[in-house]
This record gives C-alpha cells, sequence and structure tokens, in this order.
C-alpha cells in the first residue's frame, strides 16, 4: 500500500485513489471547488514521487517543471510526498483598493498587487482570503487601462469565499494564486469579423474585459453584447455598457432577463458566417446559449465557451 507524506503527516493509501481524496480522507485541509480540473484550487508541489496525472495538460509546462499538479486529476500510484500550495509562501500578496455593490447581489472587487501582473482580458485568478479560502474568479479589467485588478462576485448563495468577501474592506489583504488562461479572450485577427458576446451573470466579468479590450484595438466588425440576469436589477453594469454604446456605433447591447431569456435567443440571426461567438456563464444557460447559436447556422469552432462551474 502506497504512502502519502504530507509534512510530518504520513498517510497508507490504497494505489489508484484520487490523490485529492486522500489528502482529504487524511485531514489535510487542501481547497478544491470545481473537481474537474478547472479552477486550480487544489494544487499541489511533488517533492517526492510521482503520481498518475490524467491531465497532464491543464497546467503549464513551467509549472509542471516545477512539481505542482492538480491534486483532483492525479492518482497515487506509488510512495508520494507532497506539498499543498501555500498563499503565504506560493501566493502574491494584494491589496484591496476599492468595491462596491453595483447591485444587489454582486460584489465588484478591485485589488493592487504588490507587483504588476501580466495577464490578458478573459484569464482567471486564484483568490485567497486571509482566512485561507481559495476561489477562482475571471478578471474584468483591462492591462494598459486599468491600474488596478477587477473581479465581479455572485453573492447571491452562501459560501465560504463570498462570505468572507463581504466583510473585505480597503486595505485589507488577499493573497494572489496561479493566473491562467481561459477560453475567452481577443485576438487583433479577428477585427473585422462581427463579434457576438453572451452573458448570464457574472459571466459578464471576462467577457466585459474582452469588450473593452476589442474596442481599444479599434475592431471594426459589429460587436453585439447580451446579457441575461435574475432579474432587471442584476444588470449590475448597465450604464457602463450604455454608455460605451453610446460612444461606438458598431456595438449594440442587449440586457434580458431569465424570463425574456427564450425570446431572446429565438430573435438571433446570423448575419455572417463569419460571426465569432463568445459565451460564458452557468453551465445550462451557456448550453442554451450554444445550442441556438448552432441552430443559427455558427459552426461549434467559432464558438470559444467558458462556464462557472458550481462547486462539487
Amino acid at each position: 500500500m502506497p504512502e502519502l507524506r504530507v509534512g510530518g503527516q504520513l498517510l497508507q493509501v490504497a494505489q489508484q485513489t484520487n490523490l485529492l481524496d486522500a489528502l482529504l480522507g487524511g485531514g489535510v485541509a487542501v481547497p478544491y471547488s470545481c473537481r474537474a480540473g478547472s479552477c486550480h484550487a487544489c494544487l499541489v508541489r511533488c517533492v517526492d514521487g510521482e503520481p498518475l496525472d490524467l491531465q497532464p495538460e491543464a497546467l503549464a509546462v513551467d509549472k509542471r517543471a516545477e512539481g505542482w499538479r492538480l491534486a483532483c486529476q492525479c492518482r497515487v500510484e506509488g510512495d508520494l510526498q507532497v506539498e499543498p500550495f501555500d498563499p503565504e509562501r506560493d501566493g502574491l500578496a494584494a491589496n484591496v483598493i476599492a468595491l462596491d455593490w453595483p447591485s444587489p447581489q454582486v460584489l465588484r472587487l478591485r485589488l493592487q498587487p504588490a507587483r504588476p501582473l501580466r495577464y490578458r482580458p478573459g484569464q482567471h485568478l486564484l483568490l485567497w482570503s486571509e482566512q485561507g479560502v481559495a476561489r477562482p474568479y475571471s478578471l474584468a479589467s483591462v492591462p494598459g487601462e486599468d491600474d488596478w485588478l477587477e473581479f465581479h462576485l455572485d453573492c447571491r448563495m452562501p459560501g465560504a469565499f463570498c462570505d468572507a468577501a463581504r466583510r473585505l474592506q480597503v486595505g485589507d489583504g488577499l493573497r494572489l494564486g496561479e493566473l491562467r488562461g481561459g477560453a475567452l479572450h481577443y485576438d487583433p485577427d479577428w477585427q473585422a469579423r462581427p463579434l457576438w458576446l453572451l452573458a448570464a451573470g457574472t459571466g459578464l466579468a471576462p467577457l466585459y474585459g474582452v469588450l473593452r479590450e476589442a474596442l481599444r484595438q479599434e475592431h471594426r466588425g459589429a460587436i453585439r453584447l447580451l446579457h441575461v440576469a435574475h432579474d432587471s436589477a442584476e444588470h449590475y453594469l448597465a450604464s457602463e455598457l450604455q454608455a460605451l454604446a453610446e460612444q461606438h456605433a458598431n456595438l449594440q447591447v442587449e440586457l434580458v432577463t431569465a424570463a425574456q431569456l427564450p425570446a431572446a435567443l429565438a430573435e438571433l440571426r446570423l448575419v455572417s458566417r463569419q460571426t465569432l461567438a463568445l459565451l460564458c456563464g452557468h453551465p445550462e444557460t451557456v448550453d442554451s446559449f450554444a445550442r441556438r447559436l448552432y441552430m443559427a447556422g455558427l459552426p461549434r469552432s467559432q464558438m470559444l465557451a467558458d462556464v462557472f462551474l458550481t462547486r462539487a
């Protein structure tokens, strides 16, 4: 039976046991969220030995070279020694410089990292609270335009990170974990192509960054943004989006509620086979976006989707 060593703790685990399950079963407090290799909350560093990695492509080559693995995607095959990600040792310090509630359920959080962070609109960043709770969030800011990192937190449902975020004040500290690329981005080669941005809830955050980046690069094609929210009060960026639409003739903004979504999707008509669609939000809503676009004639190869997975 393989031995799993974590710090001064020695665990006996069955061969082929999921590494995250083995750690949690042994009382090791490893954060996790999606269990799908997407959120990267369960990072551990292999000090000695090597587990079977079922999704090696989920981590960047340089991270893997440093010994990092996603515990949820690994199985224990032999003796293994690991170190869980330590936000104090391995993370980047950041301070809260602004926070507000643009809607009753969405917290807008702006952070100033201890050193500049290179990123692109649409990427995700793992945030660690001072209580050691980790949660991945999409960046809504744009490098070169914003002097901060901006995140939109959906606080409708209780959760350890959201509960901690509600108590945050300006000047408080957080730690930043791994920055990773999502499916969403803006490519300068898209300049003349129609661009559809379909967002549900705080899935608007990365698409807001992508939209602003496209406008910053003077995108020439038509841009259509649709935001679906539970109710009209949750169109938390309505004024910002309407201001952008007034400044850019090629931008069309549609704000719909969940009840209005079926009718809005039924009215979608493909005007060009060159259209690109970026989709983000809850899996069910993203799936409804994708199915409607496919029925309208848009190839799935021209859809980029990022889903916000719920905690397993």
